[in-house]
């Protein structure tokens, strides 16, 4: 066992009871399931499927879902549902579920994107958000004749994408004069909701490298990380955090990755780990490295996605294996509410067979994490004394 540092740098209180650390999963729109592995996955990337798992996953206690996007196969994704649709498809199946949308500035224009995300809020009842996804795939801009920008330009790219969405959904007669946008008088009617959650459909980014932070910490809402041990977690925090306060905003919420594998005993959890990561699709999982990684190499300080991630780290595409979220439902909440009181506000979470993992988590996870939530000292300030113990 180890116990989570504490994060000195969290200015607001982790531990406020109104705020209980919420859940979010990836839909699994994209054929391959979230592992590269040739192990046995009951789960499907049609509609029929992922409708039954909305559903199911609204009523065992998930906050959020997101629509993953790839545009064409590669590394064991050979199908793709384009993801704004699903998202909405999803969103008209369900009643409280919020479904994130991942979109590619230099695929999408902010406009024309603002226009679906206000349509797409009314017809859910305020419940769409977007995750704007600055890329890393540069086979998919070259096959489509798009360009293939250098890694901090496709963040500067994101961040005036960012800046123009949001100006389209609280203004009128919107005007941007930027590098890679031009908005000359654009009003948008109907705007999306505001509500007392939000102003407009919640705005998330991921990214780890330098310029994702200093980015999430300008413009976002929801700055999403990938898998990160416990030190990783108060670094990006930080970061995020100072870039923030910089400029002078609230810093964005937080949301980190995980593969979740809960079992009755951490014997079976650990085998089913050692199984998918055994029967890996290796040529597929060292394409992605070789992509994945060139990409983050390009960054300005060689500090990018990926950069130090291992093959067993690449099997869960998002790193997710690294938060540690393995074990039995005990292990697994001690675990997520450590995280929680270093600043995590979000899970976003992966399963290897969805539908019946999603039931067993909301059945014999949730119900734990909710009671350490209770039991956490609320101190005021933003700080621990007595780091909760979380298994490894």
């Amino acid at each position: 066992m180890s116990a989570a540092p504490v994060n000195p740098l969290n200015p607001v209180n982790p531990l406020d009871p109104v705020n209980p650390v919420k859940f979010a999963y990836w839909v699994p729109n994209v054929s391959g399931g979230l592992v590269t592995s040739k192990i046995e996955q009951r789960t499907d990337w049609g509609y029929d499927y992922n409708r039954e798992l909305a559903v199911l996953a609204e009523n065992n206690g998930f906050d959020y879902a997101l629509s993953q996007v790839r545009y064409m196969a590669s590394y064991g994704a050979e199908f793709q549902h384009e993801s704004t649709s699903f998202s909405l498809a999803l969103l008209l199946a369900t009643q409280r579920l919020k479904v994130i949308a991942a979109v590619h500035p230099g695929l999408w224009h902010p406009g024309v994107l603002a226009k679906f995300g206000a349509t797409a809020d009314h017809l859910s009842n305020g419940r769409f958000a977007v995750n704007v996804v600055s890329g890393w795939f540069k086979g998919e801009f070259t096959a489509l004749g798009e360009p293939w920008l250098e890694h901090d330009e496709r963040y500067r790219r994101s961040e005036e994408f960012i800046r123009a969405l949001r100006q389209i959904w609280t203004e009128d007669h919107t005007q941007l004069a930027g590098d890679f946008y031009r908005l000359r008088d654009f009003s948008l009617k109907p705007k999306p909701l505001n509500t007392p959650e939000r102003p407009h459909p919640e705005i998330f980014q991921g990214g780890n490298s330098t310029a994702a932070r200093a980015m999430a910490g300008r413009v976002s809402d929801w700055y999403f990380s990938n898998g990160k041990d416990f030190d990783g977690v108060v670094e990006q925090i930080a970061d995020v955090r100072k870039a923030a306060a910089e400029v002078g905003r609230t810093a964005p919420k937080f949301g980190l990755n995980g593969f979740l594998i809960a079992r009755d005993t951490e014997a079976e959890a650990r085998e089913t780990l050692r199984e998918i990561v055994a029967q890996a699709d290796h040529e597929a999982v060292e394409g992605f490295g070789a992509a994945v990684k060139q990409a983050g190499r390009s960054t300005a300080d060689g500090k990018g996605m990926w950069q130090d991630s291992s093959f067993e780290d690449l099997v869960q595409y998002n790193d997710g294996f690294r938060t540690g979220l393995i074990g039995t439902p005990e292990q697994i909440a001690e675990r997520i509410v450590a995280y929680k009181r270093l600043g995590v506000d979000l899970f976003l979470l992966g399963f290897l067979h969805y539908h019946e993992e999603v039931e067993y988590f909301g059945r014999r996870v949730l119900p734990l994490v909710r009671e350490l939530e209770a039991r956490l000292p609320d101190t005021g300030t933003g700080t621990e004394t007595e780091p909760v113990s979380a298994h490894v």
